[in-house]
């Protein structure tokens, strides 16, 4: 290793600005041990044969199209395909969380998501999608949040490092509908503290979907969330919520992870679809965004961590319908954790 390099030296990297105003405070964020953006690869292609969501058509610039404001709610003929949606996705992260390793980039399991969509005849809903917020579309296949991001984080060429965790949020547009999931993933010998964050946090994912039945309201997924989570000392990510899923990626009703007053008027019916996805966070609950417009990360830079399910109100209670198969739900990332408790 040559000489450190001084705020006025030229920078390594060859672009013959002054150290200080190059990569002078990437390469001390590297040092920090902070996620920082990586170089993204080219942009992968969808065949014309699979049928994309209105968003990804031409010319629509990823923005979907104004719904009517009420949530969906399935009969005979629409759940069985909403079903296969959401088997496939969590098909499709289960096997994802077998890449999460030390030396495996976030692109490459943004290459298996991708692939693994197009195999199964769907489209992977985050690609193109813009959405509401004014990101541009979101240029990969699926989001991938590592340590500090919260959520939303774009696959690129940073390799997993040893005691990472990675959150793999796996969403497939197939036969009309999207199924929507994710889990956080341990990259190699993952301390206790985040092993327990991401314990606690599959907990509240679980607590909160059992309050789900007909006539229940958001708001007693929220105080269940938060209940648990306040109890082992972690904190709730506010700015980011469930949603409504099914023919449109995000619809109503709005799911709060937390006792959101403004909750208190939705009732569940049978038939209605809708994620649970509670954000937990080692300390701060607070966020700030990446100049990407997508990837946020945890203010004080600690560890955050998040499961989500899509789930089905029944007549009498709920259904989780984003279950492998085989396996404990969320495969490995269940598994992990629950042993080491």
């Amino acid at each position: 290793m040559g000489p450190k390099l001084q705020s006025n030296d030229p920078c390594w990297c060859g672009s013959g600005r002054k150290y200080k105003r190059c990569h002078n405070k990437l390469d001390q964020l590297v040092a920090s041990g902070r996620v920082v953006p990586g170089k993204l690869s080219p942009l992968r292609e969808v065949p014309s044969h699979i049928a994309r969501p209105p968003y990804a058509q031409p010319g629509a610039g990823g923005r979907p199209p104004r719904g009517d404001g009420q949530a969906e709610v399935h009969d005979a003929e629409s759940l069985p395909k909403m079903r296969a949606a959401c088997q496939a996705a969590a098909e499709i992260l289960v096997a994802a969380g077998e890449l999460v390793r030390p030396g495996v980039s976030t692109d490459e399991i943004d290459a298996f998501v991708h692939q693994a969509c197009l195999d199964r005849g769907g489209y992977p809903s985050p690609l193109g999608y813009a959405g509401g917020g004014g990101a541009p579309p979101f240029p990969k296949s699926v989001c991938t949040s590592v340590n500090e991001v919260i959520c939303h984080g774009i696959p690129d060429d940073r390799v997993l490092q040893d005691g990472d965790v990675c959150d793999i949020d796996v969403t497939i547009y197939l036969d009309g509908f999207h199924g929507d999931t994710n889990a956080t993933f341990c990259a190699g010998e993952v301390d206790e503290a985040s092993r327990t964050l991401i314990r606690v946090t599959r907990e509240c994912t679980e607590l909160g979907i059992a309050q789900v039945r007909p006539g229940g309201k958001v708001i007693d997924i929220g105080r269940a969330i938060q209940d648990h989570a306040s109890a082992h000392g972690f904190s709730v990510v506010r700015a980011f919520v469930g949603h409504g899923v099914g023919r449109r990626f995000h619809a109503p009703p709005t799911v709060f992870h937390y006792p959101e007053p403004r909750a208190e008027a939705f009732s569940f019916r049978p038939g209605m679809t809708f994620t649970v996805e509670p954000m937990i966070a080692l300390g701060t609950g607070d966020h700030a965004m990446w100049p990407d417009g997508w990837t946020a990360v945890t203010k004080d830079h600690r560890r955050a961590a998040q499961f989500e399910h899509t789930v089905l109100v029944t007549d009498d209670g709920v259904e989780v319908l984003t279950v492998p198969a085989q396996g404990p739900a969320f495969g490995r990332a269940a598994a992990e954790t629950s042993a080491a408790t």
